[in-house]
């Protein structure tokens, strides 16, 4: 088995460093945005606020770590459609419900949807808060594993074709003399692509390198690249 070329492109996605993180408001009352808006900016987080999920999605991916506020007012099927969109289309932003309905079956309809959170209005405040720095931080531990994937696919780009099939090999638990064997060169040659591997990988042993190559293309047991 081969990883593809793909993993050699970016994911398109680089983080600002020391930007402020981003708290996403989709509300249709103007005056509960500007609430909402106000509450979030003194938290030191910079808000975003739409009169509906069509302006939302429209808006560019953000770079930094970010949440939803989702307003829901008497939810019916289209507003769950609604939510489940957004869920599709922004997988990596969690998503806060509040909603002026707060039966068990809404609730649970909510976060079958993708939320992480459901409030019922009016909320308080210092919950609110709570539930978006929780969104917040599991929003940075995405955006860090994605830079990392992303790290390591450029790494992997940077690998001559010769270079990509040792390392493939040698995952796959190949010892150096076999791994010549299989491509027709000498040991010394593996050694020295080999150690180029080691190098432009970043990898500090054999099992951190398995390790990358199995992230690289998760789900496999054992790696051929080629």
């Amino acid at each position: 088995m081969t990883l593809p070329h793909a993993f050699g492109q970016q994911l398109g996605i680089h983080a600002i460093p020391n930007f402020p993180s981003t708290v996403f408001v989709i509300e249709e009352d103007v005056l509960v945005r500007t609430s909402l808006e106000s509450l979030i900016q003194c938290e030191g987080w910079k808000p975003e606020t739409f009169a509906s999920a069509q302006g939302f999605l429209a808006r560019p991916r953000p770079l930094v770590p970010s949440c939803l506020i989702l307003a829901l007012y008497h939810p019916h099927e289209d507003s769950l459609e609604v939510q489940k969109q957004i869920a599709r289309e922004r997988a990596e932003m969690p998503i806060i419900i509040i909603s002026d309905d707060g039966h068990i079956p809404t609730t649970v309809q909510a976060m079958k949807a993708g939320a992480v959170d459901f409030l019922v209005k009016p909320c308080r405040h210092d919950v609110l808060l709570a539930a978006i720095r929780q969104s917040l931080e599991h929003s940075r531990r995405i955006l860090d594993r994605e830079m990392e994937i992303q790290d390591l696919r450029n790494s992997y780009a940077a690998l001559t074709p010769r270079e990509r099939q040792v390392m493939g090999l040698v995952v796959s638990g190949l010892l150096n003399k076999q791994v010549g064997g299989e491509l027709g060169i000498s040991e010394i040659t593996v050694k020295a692509h080999r150690g180029q591997v080691m190098q432009k990988m970043k990898a500090n042993s054999l099992p951190d390198l398995v390790r990358m190559a199995a992230e690289l293309e998760p789900g496999r047991n054992a790696i051929h690249l080629a």
